[in-house]
């Protein structure tokens, strides 16, 4: 059985100033790189990693960077656990994602689990991308504990297939917290075990519900 540590990158300049990232290259806030360090440090002395990975986005591999040095080895990146492509999205502002594109990001902000950004990825996409890397993942890690660090809709997404069986019921499933743990098990199948954990931030802790 291999455990899989699920991280969320800390707070970034697009959750901060409030625009729609998906693979834009934003940068962690100083809030940010602190829950970075806090969640190194919670990782480390209770689930004992052995390898670090990470989306290759600077505010994932910022993460990850503090697990790294901890666990004394590198980082191991993996495109296929970036945020979604998000298209013409990309880099917009919520109010003017509301007004240039409203039916399509209604969809994402009620029924996320059928939502395609406009020239982008599907979530459904998003989704396929992800379990796949993490199945990979865990394969090559067979009976040890990883840490992946990677972003809120691939982590949503696994949590809905592993808790729910589908995509589609995505919009019963809440964001995660910056900087937050949630620990998966794959055993030729996946069991989520913990969701969101962030005890550990403190006055730190931040969520962004509709922000990547």
């Amino acid at each position: 059985m291999t455990t899989v540590i699920l991280i969320r990158h800390g707070e970034s300049d697009a959750n901060n100033k409030g625009y729609f990232a998906g693979q834009y290259d934003a940068c962690l806030m100083p809030r940010g790189m602190e829950q970075a360090e806090k969640t190194a440090k919670y990782i480390f002395e209770k689930y004992k990693p052995t390898k670090i990975y990470a989306s290759d986005l600077k505010r994932a591999y910022s993460t990850a960077e503090p697990i790294s040095k901890l666990i004394g080895d590198e980082i191991i990146t993996d495109k296929g656990l970036r945020e979604i492509y998000a298209g013409k999205w990309q880099e917009m502002s919520f109010d003017d994602l509301e007004n240039t594109f409203h039916e399509e990001y209604y969809v994402w902000l009620n029924d996320i689990g059928n939502a395609h950004c406009n020239e982008g990825e599907s979530v459904k996409e998003l989704s396929e991308r992800v379990m796949a890397t993490l199945t990979a993942i865990a394969k090559e890690n067979d009976g040890k504990t990883v840490a992946v660090a990677t972003h809120a809709t691939p982590i949503r997404a696994a949590q809905t297939i592993i808790q729910c069986g589908d995509i589609k019921y995505m919009k019963n499933v809440p964001w995660v917290s910056n900087g937050s743990v949630t620990v998966l098990e794959y055993d030729g199948k996946w069991k989520c075990v913990s969701v969101s954990e962030d005890s550990h931030l403190g006055e730190d802790r931040t969520v962004f519900p509709a922000n990547v």
